[in-house]
């Protein structure tokens, strides 16, 4: 899959380049290329919205480089049984927008595993995820990104709960969400505030390292997990390394309701505890 060329592909093994021990992380030139990943299963309803409005904010800039970051989009279309795949279809003609296909529903974690793997054979600089149900909006993709275009992180992960403006919906889930996230931060010993945020944008190094078992919504806290634990060549010492830089970033929210499609349920957030115990205590 080249360059610059639109495309359809089955489920993607690991396409991950090579990744030289010891190299210092990469402080950032233009150009850079950014691949949004976006897992789609059933969002004829959403889907081209969300694709409009990502269109309507421009990339931003690189720091020094006065370029703007040159964005791609990979969708993943897990297995969709409405007029999904048409849509897909359609959008895969653009020639910024690669095309990844599940024969069958896999789950949310399936479609990452596709759409990274993806994302780092057509080579990606920088991989941001972004669902296609219009919870989340694109013009927050700036502020995800500063904190890695200026070299702090290696990982920058979405926040709803720390200041922006969201919708107010299910005051149990966010109960439900403010514990597992707890849990979640006792075994990884990071202070996060919402594990289970969509919005997270990756180091092409730190993501080559990262190996994603999950299938379902337990991707989430399993990709925190496995972010607190990572190490990356030390960027002034030889041959050590470091912990992985992991930032937390507000973000606006607009949540769905059941009878809008939202599809997460009480059974995943079982799941996503059990995901956290089985990856925080290894």
């Amino acid at each position: 899959m080249g360059r610059g060329r639109a495309g359809t592909a089955s489920v993607y093994g690991s396409g991950a380049r090579g990744f030289r021990a010891g190299r210092p992380p990469r402080r950032y030139a233009a150009p850079v290329r950014l691949a949004v990943v976006m897992p789609v299963f059933n969002e004829e309803a959403t889907l081209a919205d969300a694709v409009a409005r990502l269109d309507a904010v421009a990339p931003p800039t690189v720091p020094g480089a006065h370029a703007p970051l040159q964005r791609r989009l990979i969708l993943v279309d897990d297995g969709s049984t409405d007029d999904t795949p048409r849509i897909v279809r359609l959008l895969g003609e653009r020639p910024d927008t690669l095309t990844v296909i599940h024969k069958r529903n896999m789950g949310k974690g399936a479609a990452l595993r596709s759409g990274f793997a993806a994302a780092l054979a057509d080579g990606a600089d920088i991989v941001l995820v972004h669902d296609a149900d219009l919870e989340y909006d694109p013009a927050d993709h700036a502020a995800l990104l500063r904190p890695i275009l200026d070299g702090r992180a290696d990982a920058v992960i979405g926040t709803r709960f720390q200041g922006q403006t969201h919708r107010v919906l299910y005051y149990w889930h966010a109960v439900a969400n403010r514990a597992i996230t707890t849990l979640s931060n006792m075994l990884t010993n990071l202070n996060l505030s919402d594990i289970e945020c969509c919005l997270k944008a990756f180091r092409r190094e730190a993501l080559e390292r990262v190996r994603v078992e999950e299938d379902r919504f337990g991707v989430e806290p399993e990709l925190v997990a496995k972010l607190a634990r990572l190490r990356l060549p030390h960027e002034d010492r030889e041959r050590e390394t470091r912990p992985a830089r992991v930032y937390e970033v507000p973000v606006s929210y607009a949540g769905r309701t059941y009878a809008e499609g939202k599809k997460i349920t009480w059974r995943d957030g079982v799941a996503a505890i059990w995901c956290i115990l089985k990856y925080g205590l290894k």
